[in-house]
C-alpha cells in the first residue's frame, strides 16, 4: 500500500492508495475529523488524482473514507482559527475555496472514471466531493446534506457540483434546508447511483471499478471528457461536437479491434490507441 500527504512533517498518511489491479483506491485518512478537507487533504486528493489520472496502469478510481465517515466537508477547526489573521482570515478563506474547486474540477477533467465509495456521511464540500465523482455508491445507513445555512454559510460551491447532478429542485432545496437526506433519497434524486447494505459498500465501488478496468481505456477517457464537455453546450453544438468524436473515435485502433472482436465473436484485446 502506498501512502500519500501533502505536509511532510504529518505523523499519519491523510489519504492512502492501495492497487487492486488495475483500480487505484483512495482514502481519505483523518477519522477522528471525520474526514473533513483541510488544505493538506485537498493538495493531497488533487495531487493523487492528478498522477492517478496520468499513470498508465492505473484505469478507474475508488474514492472513500476511513470509517466512521465518509467527508464532513471544510475544517471548519482549521477555518476558524485563520480568523486570528490580521485580515480575519480572508487570504486563507480565499486559498481554501480556490484550493477546494480546483481539486473538484481535477476529479471532473481526470481521465480515469473515478467512483465515490461513500460510506457515513457525506457533508458540505464532502458532499460536493460526492457529486463531483463520475459515479457513486453508497452504503444503506450513509447520509448526505449541504448544511451550511445552519451555521450562516451557505453551500454556494457544493451547489456547483450539486445542480450538475439533480433536478434544480432538489439542488435548491438541499442547501435552502441543509437537512440530512438518506441514502435511498439520495439515489431518488440521482445524487449516488446506487445503495447496497453498509458492508458492500466498497466491494460494489471496487467491482464498478474493475467493469470499467476492463473496457478500452483510451474509450473511456474520450468519452469521460466528451460527456462533461457537451453538458455545458446547446443542442446543436452538442450534437456536432459529439458526432466529430465519434469519428475520430471510430478511427482509433481500439474501435476498429473491438468492433473485429464483436463480429469475429471473441475477446477484443486493447491497446490503448
Amino acid at each position: 500500500m502506498n501512502t500519500l500527504a501533502a505536509a511532510p512533517l504529518t505523523t499519519e498518511a491523510i489519504l492512502t492508495e492501495e492497487r487492486r489491479g488495475a483500480v487505484a483506491i483512495l482514502t481519505l485518512n483523518r477519522p477522528k475529523a471525520r474526514n473533513s478537507l483541510s488544505l493538506d487533504m485537498i493538495a493531497a486528493v488533487h495531487d493523487a488524482i492528478s498522477e492517478l489520472g496520468k499513470a498508465s496502469d492505473v484505469s478507474a478510481i475508488v474514492l472513500t473514507g476511513a470509517a466512521p465517515a465518509f467527508c464532513a466537508g471544510h475544517d471548519l477547526k482549521e477555518m476558524t482559527a485563520a480568523r486570528q489573521d490580521a485580515d480575519r482570515g480572508r487570504a486563507f478563506f480565499d486559498r481554501t475555496m480556490r484550493a477546494c474547486s480546483a481539486m473538484m474540477q481535477a476529479v471532473v477533467r481526470c481521465p480515469k472514471p473515478v467512483i465515490a465509495a461513500v460510506n457515513g456521511i457525506a457533508t458540505a464540500a464532502g458532499c460536493q466531493l460526492v457529486a463531483s465523482c463520475d459515479l457513486a455508491v453508497a452504503g444503506a445507513s450513509a447520509k448526505f446534506a449541504t448544511p451550511g445555512v445552519n451555521i450562516g454559510l451557505f453551500c454556494s460551491t457544493p451547489m456547483v457540483a450539486l445542480s450538475r447532478n439533480v433536478s434544480r429542485k432538489d439542488a435548491m432545496e438541499m442547501p435552502l434546508l441543509g437537512e440530512m437526506i438518506e441514502a435511498a433519497r439520495a439515489r431518488e434524486i440521482g445524487l449516488i447511483n446506487r445503495v447496497v447494505p453498509d458492508d458492500a459498500v466498497l466491494p460494489e465501488a471496487l467491482a464498478v471499478a474493475q467493469t470499467i478496468a476492463s473496457k478500452s481505456p483510451l474509450t473511456v477517457a474520450i468519452g469521460k471528457e466528451a460527456f462533461y464537455r457537451q453538458l455545458e453546450m446547446p443542442l446543436n453544438e452538442a450534437y456536432g461536437y459529439t458526432a466529430r468524436i465519434m469519428v475520430e473515435n471510430m478511427l482509433a485502433r481500439d474501435a476498429e479491434e473491438g468492433i473485429g472482436a464483436f463480429l469475429e465473436k471473441r475477446d477484443p484485446v486493447w491497446t490503448g490507441s
